[in-house]
């Protein structure tokens, strides 16, 4: 969890995820070794999501000449929250990853349409 504590810095921001990605084996299920970097290139990975973007900004409902400002002058906007929980396991297209590298750690910001599937422990979240 200490690695971890870096990381709240980081906002991430509209439709994004950041996913730390599983360690994979490097033999195969027979015993074959497999040479760096194989898995990397696959077309699917899996990794833990780490944190979560507010979502995807909606308009706020027009009642003045300048809806995306409140009376103070700062920008009010609402957004609708993404499905992907800190914590979940997320199998996603690596395709549309992008590789970062923070605190020598490497992670992934993934826009929630490269997500395909979650695996979600609801235990962790009561």
């Amino acid at each position: 969890m200490n690695k971890r504590k870096g990381l709240e810095k980081l906002i991430v921001v509209g439709d994004r995820v950041l996913i730390q990605p599983r360690t994979v084996s490097n033999k195969t299920k027979t015993g074959l070794l497999l040479p760096p970097g194989y898995n990397e290139k696959e077309d699917i990975q899996s990794g833990f999501v780490i944190k979560v973007g507010p979502g995807y900004p909606i308009p706020h409902p027009p009642d003045d000449d300048e809806p995306w400002k409140t009376s103070d002058g700062s920008v009010n906007q609402r957004y609708i929250p993404l499905q992907p929980k800190v914590g979940d396991i997320a199998i996603y297209l690596a395709k549309g990853a992008i590789e970062i590298m923070y605190d020598n750690e490497k992670y992934y910001v993934v826009p929630q349409y490269s997500i395909l599937l979650l695996e979600r422990d609801d235990t962790l979240f009561e």
